[in-house]
């Protein structure tokens, strides 16, 4: 496994893209974690599961009312989350990335918080509430899937236009059809599982953002090598405000929330708390971001149209 780069700042995805709290805390020990996983060999997949094994027993800590438990879990679920941010810095630095990757690190916060909707769920059956827990309980697990994947798919969307292929994971359904249907079920059923998880992942992200989707394929049409200058700088310059949005509906923000929540003895909270804050903060952002979709793509149509009419 050989080092790319070891110093911190080729460990990050972009400045745009990175939260404040992630850039004091988090980046700065998954930095030091990854520096030890690369010196000792082991590669950011194992990490990833690693930290799933850590995000879930937090979530189980939170099922019990005693507080210096959920603070264990609270422990537990910020390492866990320190890992999540190492496996990525460290394939970013070793030059390790993979598909699968890609889909444990995505997959790895899900499996934290189906952890600790149940325990939620299971603990407030405890304090008396009824059956119909459950009910929030699973409807703000569906929202936060929704938010977290908008939010990671609007961030590979801004680094594909300032960093192009290179520096983005984005990813589009056409081209995971082609490489699932390649895929045996005799000979690759795991993978091909897993792919199947991915590609409908995917195809649900690129669901709720069709002015995007045709944005992205008029630039992949108009500029198969390399975007120009002039269309990378507008772009951040009117999208980077947004990434704002996709922090806020991703880790740091509702897990503040959380850990509010569980020090007040009230945890039942979070659950309206993701599907009346944090769900109406997702539709704003998908709105904006396909209102700033529709803006660079009727640009890019009509200068194709004066191109074609010059000539």
């Amino acid at each position: 496994m050989e080092t790319k780069s070891t110093s911190f700042e080729n460990s990050l995805k972009s400045n745009d893209t990175e939260e404040q709290i992630d850039i004091w805390f988090y980046r700065p020990i998954g930095y030091q974690i990854a520096l030890f996983c690369a010196k000792v060999g082991l590669r950011p997949n194992p990490v990833t599961i690693i930290s799933i094994f850590f995000g879930v027993a937090a979530g189980i800590l939170f099922y019990y009312q005693e507080l210096w438990i959920n603070v264990i879990g609270m422990l537990l679920l910020v390492f866990a989350n320190s890992l999540d941010s190492a496996d990525g810095q460290l394939a970013r630095m070793t030059n390790d990335k993979s598909r699968l990757g890609r889909i444990l690190d995505g997959a790895a916060g899900d499996f934290w918080f189906i952890a600790i909707h149940i325990a939620i769920c299971l603990r407030s059956q405890q304090e008396g509430w009824s059956a119909w827990i459950w009910m929030p309980g699973v409807l703000a697990g569906a929202s936060h899937v929704v938010q977290s994947a908008m939010a990671d798919y609007y961030r590979n969307v801004h680094l594909f236009f300032i960093k192009g292929k290179s520096g983005s994971e984005l990813d589009n359904s056409q081209d995971l059809q082609k490489e699932y249907d390649r895929m045996s079920w005799s000979k690759n059923f795991g993978m091909k599982l897993i792919a199947r998880f991915y590609l409908n992942y995917t195809n649900m992200q690129e669901s709720f953002s069709p002015k995007l989707q045709k944005l992205l394929g008029i630039v992949k049409k108009t500029y198969p090598n390399e975007l120009p200058t002039e269309l990378v700088t507008s772009f951040r310059a009117q999208n980077k405000p947004l990434m704002k949005y996709t922090n806020i509906v991703q880790f740091n923000t509702r897990v503040l929330f959380l850990f509010l929540w569980l020090f007040l003895d009230q945890s039942w909270i979070y659950f309206f708390f993701d599907m009346f804050i944090l769900n109406p903060i997702l539709v704003y952002m998908i709105v904006n971001q396909e209102k700033v979709s529709a803006f660079f793509y009727e640009k890019i149509l009509k200068e194709k149209t004066n191109e074609f009419q010059s000539i």
